[in-house]
């Protein structure tokens, strides 16, 4: 963990936001701040201040400014953020109107698109006066089942702009996937596209949606969106619009934005729903807002003159984190399709010919450009890049390494995490300091991030759950049918009172940085010594002879062991010698307790429909537990594979 591999200029850091803001802070409080570690130290000691510092540097927009920062920043769940004022959250992403460009979209095999600033406001103010003629009201929702493309964009800024609820899911979700989160909410809108685009095939949406809008019935209209064909035949879908003819075709139109309070309901958000029904988060306009502009402003070092990308689909909190990019009027790349269409160096390409200056993706994306041996910085101009971000899952410390030795050496790596419950980050990049291999760079400021051991207490240089101490303005305002609080509470507060536990597993180091373990509740605890999984994937993503793999804690003899699936790379066999050289691996670079005690060869490993590893579901299985909500995952069936093993049932 403690390989240097890249440190700012003074320049960088100099013209870096963050250092802006720590000066802003500085003449305001009369301090004399000079790195991240005592300006993180005041923004934990100092929260209220801090988010009324982050008010002024964000340049939030409202008619009306706040009476009070927080009224108590001593209980969570509860607290109540910026208490009198009234903004739009639309209004703030749409606040430049000028010719610069706001979207590039690039589908497989599709023609580049660009839409300017003017452009976006002007398609957006037509949307938003098609949705109130069509009857939308603050408050009600209106979805999307979109790929990732700027009518996707367009419809949610449209819909917040009149303070209707928005919420999404990708176009690859199944239907029962899709109705265990819309079915929920009652949708009034819903916009889809005819169909979408993956590995140069061309999948169609609309069957879906006729399927699903039988268990729909508070849907009243659907918007189609011409995109892999230019006039799709929508007869055969109920309440159907050509997106072409729903839209106003007034000229000039100001958009009406509803001035809302800053805890007014903009997102519906969803658990993984691995183990029931998802939970649907509602999540606040000004809370999204202001945390998105200090992550994006502060942690992205994110101006007006970058170009800002995620790999990402409408289904994933990335979306809506990169669509906040607007709030400071840089240039957004939005990619729809498979990564690797039609090569590895797809979305690198890209990067050169759109000058791409922060390029963010997931930990399984540069595992996979590892395993492909693939040498961007051979292949492709990638000058314009400055930083890069991942997310999604642990990056590897040979992750790290890869990025540096061939992608670029002079780039800040931001390996970033949080969750979808919050909208953002936990523990993410800070442009004045240094990457070390394997470490997230930084606790977000006024994040009051520790990791706790199994006593409740904060531990440095051991690992432990990540506990968030103190409230922060994204968090959930509340949970769909929960009127009592029931399910929040359960969601976050049941192990340490009045302490956000997210259910993730870290190290804190000495130096302020924050090593990631995997999920908690995947936790592997043999011989009551708990061990994270991340140590494990990393090892195996070095092997040529696996394609991925899951590893689970079996109970077993009043003990745990550790079982070790793999997917083999194709053509390839799991032999005794195979399974010999991946135990003296993970002995000789983890640990002995980290040894699995069998290596098992499966077709596949269960994903959810945002592309995490489900762990859980498949130690439900090999225990013979029933898995509540297979449609959570994006391919069930697998999980078949985990059934009935005889190998498990023997020492």
């Amino acid at each position: 963990m403690d390989k240097l591999l890249w440190e700012p200029s003074e320049e960088r850091i100099k013209n870096s936001n963050m250092h802006r803001f720590m000066e802003a802070v500085n003449e305001k409080h009369r301090k004399s701040f000079t790195d991240y570690d005592s300006l993180y130290q005041w923004s934990i000691e100092n929260i209220s201040d801090f988010w009324a510092s982050m008010w002024d540097f964000g340049e939030i927009k409202a008619s009306v400014s706040y009476d009070q920062v927080v009224d108590d920043i001593a209980k969570m769940p509860g607290a109540k953020w910026f208490s009198g004022a009234r903004l739009n959250f639309a209004e703030n992403l749409l606040r430049f109107q000028d010719d610069q460009t706001a979207i590039i979209f690039k589908g497989e095999d599709q023609v580049i698109e660009r839409i300017t600033y003017n452009q976006l406001y002007n398609e957006v103010a037509k949307v938003a006066l098609s949705l109130r003629e069509a009857g939308v009201t603050k408050g009600d929702r209106v979805v999307g089942f979109m790929p990732n493309m700027p009518q996707s964009i367009i419809a949610m800024l449209a819909a917040t702009s009149i303070g209707a609820i928005w919420s999404s899911c990708s176009p690859d979700f199944g239907i029962k996937g899709v109705l265990d989160r819309f079915g929920q909410i009652q949708p009034k809108i819903l916009f889809t596209a005819n169909g979408y685009f993956f590995k140069g095939n061309h999948l169609d949406s609309l069957d879906k949606i006729s399927s699903m809008l039988e268990s729909l019935p508070s849907i009243e209209k659907v918007v189609v969106v011409p995109y892999t064909e230019t006039s799709p035949d929508i007869s055969a879908v109920p309440k159907a619009v050509h997106y072409e003819d729903f839209i106003s075709k007034k000229s000039g139109i100001e958009i009406e934005f509803e001035q809302l309070p800053f805890d007014h309901p903009l997102y519906i958000m969803y658990s993984s729903g691995t183990t029931g029904l998802p939970k649907c988060m509602l999540q606040g306009a000004g809370g999204i807002l202001i945390h998105h502009i200090k992550e994006l402003k502060l942690h992205t070092d994110l101006k007006r003159d970058d170009t800002i990308f995620y790999f990402t689909t409408c289904g994933w909190m990335m979306w809506n984190w990169l669509t906040s990019s607007l709030a400071l009027g840089a240039t957004l790349v939005l990619y729809d399709g498979n990564p690797f269409h039609p090569d590895p160096g797809a979305l690198w390409k890209m990067a050169q010919d759109e000058k791409i200056s922060i390029f963010g993706t997931s930990a399984g994306y540069i595992a996979a450009l590892q395993k492909e041996d693939l040498q961007p910085k051979n292949l492709y101009d990638l000058s314009q890049l400055r930083t890069l971000l991942s997310t999604g899952s642990p990056l590897s410390i040979e992750g790290f390494e890869y990025i540096y030795r061939e992608v670029k050496e002079d780039i800040q790596l931001s390996s970033i995490a949080g969750g979808t419950d919050l909208n953002g980050c936990f523990a993410l990049g800070n442009p004045m300091g240094a990457v070390y291999a394997g470490e997230l760079q930084c606790k977000g400021l006024a994040m009051k991030v520790e990791a706790f051991d199994e006593e409740g207490k904060s531990v440095i240089n051991q690992e432990g759950e990540l506990v968030c101490t103190a409230p922060f303005p994204s968090m959930p305002i509340y949970f769909w049918d929960d009127p009592d609080g029931k399910k929040y509470h359960s969601a976050y507060f049941d192990v340490y009172p009045n302490v956000w536990r997210h259910g993730d597993y870290i190290m804190e180091t000495e130096r302020g940085g924050i090593v990631m373990s995997g999920r908690s509740d995947a936790t592997l605890n043999p011989g009551g010594v708990r061990i994270g999984t991340a140590e494990i994937y990393r090892l195996m993503d070095q092997f040529e002879e696996i394609e991925d793999s899951v590893v689970v804690g079996q109970d077993w003899k009043n003990d745990v062991r550790v079982i070790l699936f793999v997917k083999m790379a194709e053509g390839v066999e799991l032999t005794e010698e195979i399974k010999a050289k991946i135990k003296k691996s993970i002995r000789a670079n983890a640990s002995p307790r980290h040894t699995p005690a069998k290596i098992i060869s499966i077709p596949d490993v269960p994903y959810t429909l945002n592309m995490k590893k489900v762990e859980l579901a498949v130690k439900k299985i090999i225990q013979n537990q029933p898995v509540k909500n297979k449609d959570a995952l994006s391919n069930p069936e697998v999980l078949d594979y985990y059934a009935n093993i005889a190998e498990l049932e023997s020492d």
